[in-house]
């Protein structure tokens, strides 16, 4: 087995501290095997990443499945505002979440999300989920033809709807039935999140009146 030499004690901190490659990485970066590198780590008392810091890490090299678009128009502003807000307050937003998630009834509420996210960034249209949730005596297969209409997403991606047996016949009844948009990229999740942050410092301030006192 291959065997890295004290010379290379420079390079392997370089490459595992400074670079933040991964111990199978530095492996490969040297033609050694990953058990080479363990042994030269213990060897020469260097700190190795715990279980965690390991996966921030490579979370953090994770290429994003989406790009933020650079527009400018007054329209795509006004529609990151709206689609943020909405986001904070019908969104998922658990500190464990791993992907964006909106559940609504109200097919234009799903319209000016799936806008805000589609104008404010790239997205990659084949990380979108659809999860249908209704009754049995509803149309499955019709309303999932509806909400693909709706939300220009094949129903290919809609997962296994929720089916809903104990309802009563008179009782209020969703026409549509409820879904939940999912776009699986954490990344996404934790961008719109910063945005939320942003615009709540903002708008959250005391409200400036306008009086007719100020005006004169």
């Amino acid at each position: 087995m291959a065997s890295i030499g004290k010379e290379k004690l420079g390079l392997v901190r370089r490459l595992y501290y400074e670079e933040l490659l991964s111990m199978s990485q530095v492996a490969g970066k040297l033609g050694v095997s990953l058990e080479a590198v363990i042994y030269f780590m213990r060897r020469h008392g260097l700190y190795r990443r715990t279980y965690l810091e390991a996966n921030n890490n490579l979370f953090r090299q994770k290429i994003p499945s989406f790009k933020i678009r650079k527009n400018s128009s007054v329209l795509a502003k006004e529609l990151e505002i709206a689609g943020t807000m909405l986001y904070w307050a019908e969104g998922y937003k658990s500190v464990k979440g791993t992907f964006v998630d909106l559940a609504n009834s109200d097919p234009r509420m799903i319209k000016v999300f799936l806008n805000f996210l589609r104008t404010t960034y790239e997205v990659d249209e084949r990380k979108f989920r659809v999860l249908l949730y209704c009754y049995a005596d509803q149309d499955v297969p019709k309303l999932i033809g509806f909400w693909s209409k709706v939300t220009k997403i094949s129903p290919k991606q809609f997962i296994k709807p929720y089916v809903r047996k104990d309802f009563k016949e008179t009782g209020r009844k969703m026409e549509y039935g409820m879904i939940h948009v999912r776009y699986i990229d954490k990344k996404l999740l934790l961008d719109i999140k910063g945005r939320i942050e942003k615009y709540v410092g903002k708008f959250a301030q005391a409200p400036i009146l306008e009086t007719r006192k100020n005006r004169e």
